[in-house]
């Protein structure tokens, strides 16, 4: 017996926490019977349906898209911004996408119909890393670059230290890259940790998750990820769950 709302996320019908709103305003049955109750658990063999649509076991995929800026990490958008399911509207199948990157955030978004692989890739506790690629204006100091490693304090609280490599600095637009491996998932988190050594983020972009980079793809494109891939992140949120 499992709880409906990780059987429907399970199933590709979106995260756990929207599934858990969909069952609380009703429009989840079990069986032919209204449930609202989030602890319902359910059986194999049962018959949920979700406004009247009957719940079919989904064929389980992990794909990673180049999300392009411009684009919006949601479903769908009620101001009719592109979004990421515009992407990959091609699918026979429904993705959702595993954490988010901001509207001018590019790079590499992980999105599937997996939802108890998505659930341990956005909870920090399991400590998957994602590196960044950003750069600034100006030749930011190491003793700068030093607080983005100890930790930087949020109005949310202390960031994990961050791991934090230059990469180059351009003399003749006066911009510096480097490279930022945080493991924590706060809203606009490097943006923000930018922000608060003067240092503002003039272009962000995502190019590793884990073990997984972008090379092979272009903005906008996407990949399947590999049998051995989607095993390789099983072993990982295993590791450190």
């Amino acid at each position: 017996m499992e709880r409906l709302q990780k059987v429907m996320a399970a199933n590709g019908v979106a995260s756990r926490r929207e599934c858990e709103k969909i069952i609380l305003a009703g429009r989840v049955r079990v069986d032919g019977r209204i449930v609202t109750e989030l602890g319902t658990r359910v059986g194999p063999g049962v018959s949920i349906t979700i406004d009247g649509r009957r719940l079919r076991p989904s064929h389980k995929r992990s794909l990673m898209l180049f999300k392009p800026c411009g684009v919006v990490t949601t479903m769908k958008d009620p101001r009719g911004r592109r979004t990421v399911a515009d992407l990959t509207a091609d699918l026979p199948e429904r993705v959702y996408p595993v954490g988010r990157l901001d509207f001018m955030t590019e790079g590499l978004l992980l999105m599937t119909n997996d939802g108890a692989l998505a659930q341990r890739l956005t909870h920090p506790s399991y400590h998957v890393d994602k590196t960044y690629e950003v750069t600034v204006r100006g030749r930011v100091p190491e003793e700068k670059l030093d607080i983005l490693r100890l930790g930087v304090p949020l109005e949310d609280g202390l960031t994990a230290p961050a791991a934090v490599e230059v990469r180059r600095y351009d003399e003749e637009r006066g911009l510096t890259v480097f490279h930022m491996t945080i493991h924590e998932g706060r809203n606009r988190q490097i943006r923000r940790m930018c922000d608060f050594i003067g240092y503002p983020v003039m272009h962000l972009k995502r190019i590793r998750v884990a073990f997984l980079t972008l090379q092979g793809l272009r903005s906008g494109e996407y990949r399947d990820l590999t049998p051995e891939e989607v095993d390789g992140l099983w072993k990982l949120v295993k590791t450190h769950g």
